[in-house]
C-alpha cells in the first residue's frame, strides 16, 4: 500500500447481525489494531464516507436504509462485507425476512468472512478496500479529464 492522498472516512452500519462483528469492528479502532495508523477515519455521515463497511444481513427493513446510505456516498466508494452474514446471510438465509448478504441490495467489492469476523481478517479487508479505492480514485479522474476534454458529464462510476 502506498501513500494515501486523502484519508479515507470509513462508515460502519449494522444491517442486522447479532453483534459479534460489530464488537470485532470496534475492536479494530481500539490501540490494540488500531485501524487507524492506515489514515481511516470512522464517520457518521454517508455524504463524509469512503468506505461503507457494512455487517449482518439485510432484512426488509433495513434494505431501504442500506440503499440511502449507499446513494449518498460520494463517488468513488467501497463497501466492504464483513462477517458470513453480511457476505451471504449466514445462519440466518433461511429466516423469513433475511434477504441475504449485503450484495442483493447494493454491489460489494470486498468480502470479509466469518462468524464473528476476527479484527485481523476485517483490517486486511479494511487494506484491500484502500487499494481498491485509490485504483478507483484513478480511474474516477482519468475519466472526468476525458469526460472534460471532450465536454461531456460525467457520471458515477457505477451509475
Amino acid at each position: 500500500m502506498g501513500k494515501l492522498a486523502k484519508s479515507p472516512w470509513l462508515l460502519h452500519y449494522d444491517g442486522s447481525s447479532c453483534n459479534g462483528c460489530d464488537i470485532e469492528v470496534l475492536a479494530c479502532t481500539t490501540p490494540v489494531y488500531d485501524i487507524e495508523r492506515f489514515g481511516i477515519i470512522n464517520t457518521g455521515d454517508p455524504f463524509q464516507a469512503d468506505i461503507l463497511l457494512i455487517t449482518g444481513g439485510i432484512n426488509s427493513q433495513s434494505e431501504s436504509v442500506v440503499k440511502q446510505i449507499y446513494s449518498q456516498m460520494p463517488n468513488p466508494k467501497v463497501v466492504v462485507a464483513v462477517g458470513i452474514c453480511a457476505c451471504t446471510g449466514g445462519i440466518f438465509k433461511t429466516c423469513y425476512n433475511i434477504k441475504g448478504g449485503v450484495d442483493t441490495v447494493i454491489p460489494v467489492d470486498i468480502y470479509v468472512p466469518g462468524c464473528a469476523a476476527r479484527p485481523q481478517a476485517i483490517i486486511d479487508g479494511v487494506v484491500k478496500a484502500l487499494a481498491l479505492l485509490e485504483q478507483k480514485r484513478a480511474d474516477y479522474a482519468a475519466q472526468r479529464r476525458s469526460a472534460s476534454q471532450e465536454g461531456g458529464i460525467v457520471r458515477g462510476a457505477d451509475q
